[in-house]
């Protein structure tokens, strides 16, 4: 996750862009704030999902075969 004090950046650009506009220059922070933003977010939600072991009412693993292969090639839940 971003630090704190980048994320009261991407909030307060967001509040200023609404309020009064953005200089070109705080256009282009904006822009590399959302992107790193995104980019560890989307990095963090494929490792939970890559963790992910998906389980029926009866116990059996029931895990995507493509998901067992990326969980086997990181070594994740023994596969």
């Amino acid at each position: 996750m971003l630090s704190s004090e980048k994320m009261a950046r991407i909030n307060e650009l967001a509040k200023k862009a609404k309020a009064e506009g953005l200089s070109l220059v705080e256009q282009a922070e904006q822009k590399d704030l959302r992107a790193e933003y995104l980019e560890r977010f989307r990095g963090g939600m494929r490792n939970h999902i890559e963790g992910m072991k998906v389980v029926d009412q009866e116990g059996n693993d029931v895990t995507p075969d493509k998901l067992k292969d990326i969980q086997k090639e990181k070594g994740i839940h023994d596969r």
